[in-house]
């Protein structure tokens, strides 16, 4: 079998990566010409059978997203690019941003041609300054040399507009992120009506992740064959599964030796992710728990770091899904008391409010957590816990979104794997110390 070639992350480490002279000289926008003379409906065909999946987090197949698009409609179509990468944990798509700025507007002027949108809307996370400057001089750039506007003078217009969030997690969600470009508060919409069919401005609005976008530039040039190579196939006895495909950028942070980030197949494994690229756990430990892709995930056990890295392994083993790929090591000496209630202080800063059950239910999940780390936990508050954060989310029925179901499953999956940990933690009146700031 061929060494696996790195295609997303193939410029990052060449000089002056993110210019537009630069990646003309490696073959730039030659793709983008390319799906110029297929037609807008071979491009869509051409991802759809390619397998890909979102790369956000849903995984939701990305060609079928985009023949969910009214046909024939008047227009405008819209194409918003998903930047706001507040899954704690995740620096993928900054990497990308920042180093290869110009392969994600090839994908994106490919995607817009294909679904015959006019203007892209690029939502970028607010706290990500570099990435900010850097995209808008690729976008002046490729202003001044032809390549938007009138898109290499083909007759296809195209503008994109960058446009700075406000540091909210809620806006990764598609709808808050729409919301919040209509300039409203993000709060998520009900659906149906899906973006697709009634988005931005309530038009037919197609909402993508940075890598994805990477991905289908890659596909448009090397073909189905070469994507589908990499990866896991479909599982026959599974017709739910519709594989895992291509190359994936996998994040490792926590406690191991080399944080960073990787491009491999998908499907690798967490354990030779961790060992073999992230130089393994720090200071000679073990791991306790990892995070499979982003905290909403929940966690694996030590016991199942061999779990396989794609749409449908981490599922296998009571995990919510791969998520972002985003990997946190939690080594053996680490409480996963601090752990779980660091993760329900996250969401109940971020829950927006929306719907009382994640309002409620990840500001009383936090509480009860603060009172077992104050040593004033009782046995009985871990059902506690696990009943509020079975009765929140999309999968029970109670929430717009699915901010609640990520914010309870690391609390459901922790209660489920480490409830030992958490019952000795009650029993013995242990207290948990925060780290103490002090002003210089």
């Amino acid at each position: 079998m061929p060494a696996f070639e790195p295609v997303l992350l193939a410029r990052v480490n060449k000089p002056n990566s993110a210019a537009l002279e630069g990646y003309k000289a490696d073959g730039g926008y030659e793709t983008l010409k390319k799906a110029l003379g297929m037609s807008p409906g071979e491009v869509t065909d051409l991802v759809k059978n390619s397998g890909l999946r979102g790369r956000g987090g849903a995984g939701f197949p990305t060609g079928l997203k985009w023949t969910f698009l009214p046909k024939d409609h008047p227009g405008p179509v819209y194409l918003a690019i998903n930047a706001d990468e507040s899954e704690p944990g995740t620096f993928n798509n900054r990497i990308l941003m920042e180093y290869d700025p110009h392969q994600l507007i090839e994908g994106i002027a490919i995607a817009c041609y294909a679904i015959k949108s006019n203007r892209a809307y690029l939502y970028l996370r607010y706290e990500y300054g570099k990435s900010y400057r850097v995209l808008e001089k690729a976008i002046k750039e490729c202003y001044e040399a032809g390549i938007l506007g009138d898109v290499l003078g083909s007759g296809f217009k195209l503008d994109i507009v960058l446009h700075r969030g406000a540091g909210a997690y809620i806006c990764g969600e598609e709808t808050g992120l729409i919301e919040s470009l209509e300039g409203k508060r993000a709060w998520p919409r009900i659906k149906p009506p899906f973006p697709a069919i009634e988005g931005l401005f309530r038009k037919p609005t197609i909402v993508n992740n940075v890598e994805t976008l990477c991905c289908v530039t890659h596909i448009v040039n090397r073909g189905i064959d070469w994507f589908k190579s990499i990866g896991i196939p479909a599982d026959p006895n599974n017709p739910r599964d519709p594989g895992s495909y291509g190359p994936k950028l996998y994040t490792v942070a926590g406690h191991v030796n080399n944080p960073g980030c990787w491009e491999l197949p998908m499907g690798v494994t967490a354990r030779e992710l961790i060992d073999v690229h992230a130089g393994g756990v720090w200071k000679g430990r073990k791991a306790k728990a990892v995070v499979p892709g982003g905290i909403s995930m929940g966690f694996l056990s030590a016991d199942e770091l061999d779990t396989k890295l794609d749409f449908a392994g981490p599922g296998k083993v009571g995990c919510l899904g791969l998520g972002t790929a985003a990997v946190i090591v939690v080594d053996d000496q680490t409480s996963m008391v601090d752990v779980v209630y660091n993760c329900c202080r996250f969401f109940s800063h971020e829950s927006c409010g929306q719907c009382t059950p994640c309002r409620e239910g990840t500001a009383w999940m936090t509480k009860i957590l603060e009172r077992i780390r104050a040593g004033h936990g009782r046995l009985e508050d871990l059902d506690l816990l696990m009943e509020v954060a079975s009765s929140m989310g999309i999968i029970p029925g109670t929430t717009i979104c699915g901010l609640s179901d990520g914010a309870a499953w690391p609390v459901k999956n922790a209660l489920t794997k480490f409830r030992p940990e958490f019952e000795e933690y009650i029993k013995l009146g242990r207290k948990s110390v925060d780290p103490v700031h002090y002003a210089h």
